[in-house]
């Protein structure tokens, strides 16, 4: 178990009954939880020769931007549709209850860059597979994905096949 674990909250029957959510806001409200989670996902890049931190809206940029300026790399919003000026490229995807789409600036992924993306926890993995599908589209390689939390249950690492994923905590359930 890491030791960042003891940081999360977890409620239980939120959104609704028989969810348990992880809070993430507890870990970022304590300044040992922060640099514990940060230090941890830092750690799964050891070896991992990349250009650019791809934090996805919101709560990757949380840990994607203390981890591109630890390792003096360059930080790229992915951010939910309407929220950038300049041009971009889009990705839909499917969420329970619908679609949502995303969007990165063209000009920010450039072809034969290598590219890790962060985010807070991996659910179904839908998110995290149209960023990597948005990179690919501008001819970048995603080289690793970082995440803090995974809910193993969802099975979100079946539609990050192919990727080599690390995340500091996984929960088996939902």
């Amino acid at each position: 178990m890491s030791k960042v674990e003891q940081y999360v909250t977890s409620i239980p029957d939120f959104p609704e009954p028989g969810i348990i959510f992880r809070d993430v806001t507890s870990v970022l409200g304590d300044a040992e939880g922060l640099k514990l989670s940060v230090d941890e996902m830092l750690a799964c890049l050891e070896g991992v020769e990349f250009d650019a931190i791809l934090g996805l809206e919101s709560r990757g940029f949380l840990f994607g931007m203390p981890m591109a300026y630890a390792m003096n790399k360059a930080f790229i919003p992915v951010r939910k549709k309407g929220k950038l000026p300049r041009a971009t490229v889009e990705a839909s995807y499917e969420l329970e209850y619908g679609t949502a789409t995303i969007e990165i600036h063209r000009d920010d992924v450039k072809p034969g860059m290598r590219v890790v993306l962060v985010d807070d926890l991996i659910a179904t993995g839908g998110t995290l597979a149209a960023a990597a599908g948005l990179c690919e589209r501008l001819g970048a390689k995603v080289v690793k994905i970082v995440c803090l939390m995974e809910l193993a249950g969802l099975k979100g690492r079946e539609k990050l096949a192919g990727y080599d994923v690390d995340t500091i905590i996984t929960y088996e359930g939902k």
